[in-house]
């Protein structure tokens, strides 16, 4: 559950917000003092922030700065003051909107909404995602070097792990045992080829329905290995 700070000093209007954005599905928390609120917002975690300007003790316009500096939480501002100033200075100093006095609830609701979107959006295009090969049931993190076949994680060994990627990333094509030798091993092993026929015989234990019916990789006799897509 998305969690909402509003920092106002008039109760009845913290009240409120908070009725509608909780039968929006939020979970809210207000604070009526500004340095109270600060430290609310600097110490725990919120999705968003609804912040009044006129505030005792420190005013919203202190609030966003020291918050921005520290965090990119969204914060949207809302005040009774209606000067262009007011709007231009909080939204310089990092507020993503304002809102002016009297509001409609289910506006603010709707903006709240919008900009946890946008916000959502834009922390999801910035995280990278691990790279993934998936292929009829079988899942392959290799960031995180896992392996799940039909939904349930198995363990593989360095070398099972990297023989499978490895095919995995080259669907349909056949390989000579010499090949994935040079390919996988190097010159770790080097002349004891048998190996690779060993680490295919554990692979399939580990992915294959039926061994005697490989449905992933198939031997192809006198050349080598293929994993079909």
């Amino acid at each position: 559950m998305s969690r909402i700070l509003i920092i106002e000093d008039e109760e009845a209007i913290a009240e409120l917000e908070k009725d509608y954005l909780e039968l929006s599905g939020f979970e809210v928390v207000i604070s009526n003092r500004g340095d109270l609120g600060l430290e609310k917002a600097l110490n725990e975690d919120f999705d968003l922030i609804i912040l009044d300007l006129m505030l005792p003790e420190v005013d919203g316009f202190e609030i966003c700065r020291q918050v921005r500096e520290a965090k990119n939480t969204p914060i949207i501002m809302v005040s009774a003051k209606k000067d262009d100033i007011d709007k231009i200075r909080g939204l310089g100093l990092g507020a993503d909107d304002y809102m002016t006095k009297p509001f409609s609830p289910s506006e603010l609701v709707a903006r709240v909404k919008a900009h946890m979107d946008r916000y959502n959006r834009l922390i999801g295009s910035t995280v990278q995602k691990n790279d993934t090969i998936e292929i009829r049931g079988i899942k392959i993190d290799k960031t995180a070097r896992r392996v799940w076949v039909n939904g349930e994680e198995t363990t593989f060994t360095t070398k099972e792990f990297d023989l499978l990627t490895f095919l995995a990333e080259n669907p349909n094509r056949v390989f000579t045992k010499e090949e994935l030798f040079r390919e996988i091993w190097d010159m770790e092993s080097v002349g004891d080829i048998a190996t690779v026929t060993v680490h295919i015989k554990k692979i399939r234990e580990k992915i294959e329905y039926n061994n005697a019916k490989p449905q992933y990789i198939e031997t192809i006799w006198g050349v080598g290995y293929r994993f079909k897509m």
